[in-house]
């Protein structure tokens, strides 16, 4: 399938399911967060930027601890999900955006910390979507990624992220359905 394709099929499927998310898959995400953020060591996050934020799971985790948080998501309607909780939460440093992972509507080196959770096995080219991901992260910023153990075996993710000259500080497994790397943007 083209990578068009797999990315409108994948927005669909979002748009579709956006209004029920929150109680199919938020305990998942929240495990998948507290995950990451015990290896996150940052007193502030600076600037934040939550790929694939879908309806802003990760938003309370991050937003008092952050200059700003944008949230990039390709499916409209669960963009519509997380600007509900924005409001509800008066979360007035968290911004959204829709747009695909692959071709981020920002400068180069604009972010201190990356979350890209649940992403990569919904896009076509993982290898592209990090390369996109590095490119939006400053130097020596923290990318936290997830991989899906259901599509990526331990040994092809590490690969994937090393490949994508990531240097993986930490990975997370355990219980969880998903390896959580936090990763630093490396030059080298």
């Amino acid at each position: 399938m083209n990578g068009w394709l797999k990315k409108r099929r994948v927005m669909r499927r979002y748009d579709l399911t956006a209004n029920m998310y929150d109680m199919r898959y938020a305990e998942e995400q929240e495990a998948k967060i507290e995950a990451a953020m015990k290896n996150v060591k940052a007193e502030s996050l600076g600037v934040v930027l939550d790929v694939g934020c879908g309806t802003g799971v990760l938003f309370d985790h991050v937003a008092e601890k952050s200059d700003a948080v944008v949230g990039v998501d390709i499916s409209k309607k669960t963009l519509v999900q997380a600007e509900e909780l924005v409001h509800r939460r008066n979360l007035a440093n968290v911004h959204l955006i829709q747009a695909d992972a692959d071709n981020m509507p920002f400068s180069n080196s604009v972010s201190n910390h990356v979350f890209a959770m649940t992403v990569l096995q919904n896009t076509p080219d993982a290898s592209e979507t990090l390369r996109e991901i590095r490119r939006v992260g400053k130097d020596d910023s923290v990318l936290v990624i997830t991989g899906l153990k259901k599509i990526f075996t331990k040994r092809r993710f590490e690969r994937i992220l090393t490949r994508a000259k990531l240097k993986v500080e930490t990975m997370e497994d355990g219980d969880l359905k998903c390896y959580v790397a936090v990763c630093k943007n490396s030059s080298c």
